[in-house]
């Protein structure tokens, strides 16, 4: 019996003896049992898919920065081209450990921070995180004056560690 039917008050015929040919209140407990487990599956689908929509954004909004930090780099300026590389770098692994549920306990991390909490959380393996490691020094080269200016190779590398990270670790 649809639940619309017993709601307006429709109920199962009954036999000579008085009897119900079957339970209609059962048939639409039933009925609203499947609905329910559709609208719980469609709340589910749905937060996926706002969250694929958030990261497809998120990589390309990355993207856009990494390129115009290549371009600062390829125009000569280090400096500007290696902090932003950086500040993306930092926003991913932020978001990585958000994806991962992990807690980051200090207000403001640096990259590092975040590396070490990841490579704590068994999200990433000694070499990722070596190699991020490397990323986080060229940033902090670029963005301080550390006694030498950073090289045009230490900016491309930058950039191009940056671009890798965020397109291979989620």
């Amino acid at each position: 019996m649809p639940i619309q039917d017993w709601l307006l008050g429709l109920r199962a015929a009954e036999n000579a003896l008085g009897e119900k040919h079957f339970h209609d209140l059962a048939g639409v407990i039933m009925r609203f049992q499947v609905q329910l487990s559709i609208l719980k599956a469609t709340e589910a689908r749905f937060e996926s898919s706002l969250f694929d929509i958030h990261q497809l954004v998120q990589a390309d909004l990355f993207d856009s920065e990494l390129d115009a930090a290549g371009a600062l780099i390829k125009s000569g300026f280090l400096r500007a081209g290696g902090v932003i590389a950086g500040v993306v770098l930092e926003k991913h692994l932020r978001d990585v450990c958000n994806n991962h549920t992990i807690t980051v306990h200090k207000k403001n991390p640096t990259i590092g921070d975040l590396n070490d909490t990841l490579k704590d959380a068994n999200v990433i393996d000694i070499p990722v995180w070596r190699h991020i490691q490397r990323l986080a020094d060229l940033r902090n080269l670029c963005g301080h004056n550390k006694g030498r200016e950073p090289t045009n190779d230490e900016g491309v590398e930058l950039v191009g560690g940056c671009a890798k990270v965020t397109k291979t670790l989620y």
